[in-house]
């Protein structure tokens, strides 16, 4: 038998799943969906081997609806209409039981693949259910986005990859026979990075010559070869080279943030990608220690897009050096990072008459908008008052970063408000 172990114990329903229990447990939103016969079109969006495309199999099955795919890296736009007209003959028009229409990797599908699919979801012929690695804000087209519904699947923690070895050791065929000890999973789960897919053909290939077999750290590093320089686009390195490559930068080091960026260009990342997390950092990790940061990498991020490869490589450099070169500051981050935390903690707290807006008369009469000061008729254009609810007057949330600049909003904010931003 030369089927993977991950597809020889693939789940065949809700039960067997494992993990994902906002989706799939007892009262999971997919759970219930399912038990209604009401299946909308929806996306999948979760890192790679977690379980993306057996959860669409599932629904079909559980829901009893004819099942067809496409893989959006060989497809183009006559094999989706192929498969549309086959969806539409054998599923009832605008029926709950539509077909379902599986689209792994959906974000790899040109801008005229994801139109080609708008009229027949938009239609009722097929129920599309699409699989991404990526934020499918950025990379599915807003009409065909809208139509759908987006789930989140989050990655495997331990207890998820340990069970599934379990699993595999008692619902495998070839693997129950054998006699497997698992003394130590620490250095299989590193290997894996996570992926379940990945984690369950690595434990194959470890036991699949020995009747007996003891799992240890020392044996996973020794037969398991790591091909360190390889980049996987779908994998562990996807996210591990991406995180040194803005860790550099937030340290400060061109000459790392280089390398990292030469490592994705040279695995074929998309430069999209790369510029997206260029504009991220800019403003979490440099923020108005130096605003322009921000304004370069929306503008690299526009121009990747419009220039492409293998001119894209430039133009993210320069904004790499620049970024790693930049003075760091992440108050900002930690600002609205902590207002949040404080309206979780206080909840939804009255407004202020004085800051409320007073457009009809009955407002104005019950002192909406009364006593509140116009900032731009006093000297200065400034003027103390209150901007906070009255519960949690005078918290401070805003701590200006240690920087040139910021240096200037703190000598600013003393000066107008004196002991209220006294840092």
């Amino acid at each position: 038998m030369n089927e993977p172990l991950a597809e020889r114990i693939r789940p065949k329903t809700l039960d067997e799943y494992i993990s994902q229990q906002h989706l799939v447990g007892k009262n999971g939103v997919l759970t219930n969906l399912i038990k209604q016969g009401i299946i909308p079109s929806l996306i999948l969006w979760g890192p790679p081997g977690i379980g993306k495309t057996t959860l669409a199999n599932i629904i079909a099955t559980e829901s009893n609806r004819p099942f067809y795919t496409l893989s959006a890296i060989s497809s183009g736009v006559k094999d989706v209409r192929d498969v549309i007209e086959k969806a539409k003959k054998s599923g009832g028009l605008f029926t709950a039981k539509n077909p379902i229409l599986f689209i792994d990797e959906i974000h790899r599908f040109s801008k005229s693949q994801q139109d080609s699919l708008l009229g027949a979801v938009e239609k009722g012929w097929v129920t599309l259910i699409g699989a991404t690695t990526e934020n499918p804000s950025f990379e599915v087209i807003p009409a065909l986005l809208s139509r759908c519904q987006v789930y989140i699947l989050n990655s495997f923690d331990k207890n998820d990859l340990i069970a599934l070895l379990h699993r595999a050791m008692i619902k495998d065929e070839l693997l129950l026979p054998k006699k497997i000890t698992l003394k130590e999973t620490d250095a299989l789960l590193q290997v894996s990075g996570g992926d379940a897919r990945k984690l369950l053909n690595i434990f194959d290939l470890l036991v699949s010559t020995e009747d007996k077999i003891e799992i240890t750290n020392k044996l996973v590093l020794e037969k398991i070869q790591k091909n360190t320089t390889r980049y996987d686009k779908t994998g562990e390195q996807h996210y591990d080279i991406i995180s040194a490559f803005i860790k550099s930068i937030r340290g400060s080091d061109p000459n790392g943030a280089l390398y990292w960026l030469a490592r994705m260009l040279e695995g074929g990342e998309d430069v999209k990608f790369i510029a997206r997390r260029l504009l991220i950092s800019a403003s979490e990790d440099i923020g108005n220690a130096n605003p322009t940061a921000l304004i370069l990498a929306n503008n690299t991020f526009q121009a990747v897009s419009v220039i492409g490869n293998p001119e894209s490589r430039i133009i993210l450099s320069q904004c790499a050096v620049y970024l790693a070169n930049s003075p760091k500051s992440n108050a900002s981050y930690l600002a609205i990072k902590n207002a949040q935390n404080l309206v979780r903690e206080t909840g939804d707290l009255s407004i202020p008459l004085h800051l409320r807006n007073a457009p009809t008369k009955l407002m104005k009469d019950l002192d909406y908008g009364k006593n509140y000061k116009y900032a731009h008729d006093f000297p200065n254009n400034f003027v103390e008052q209150e901007f906070l609810p009255v519960e949690i007057s005078g918290t401070k949330i805003y701590e200006p970063g240690i920087n040139q600049r910021e240096n200037q909003f703190r000598d600013f904010l003393k000066k107008r408000w004196h002991k209220k931003y006294n840092y």
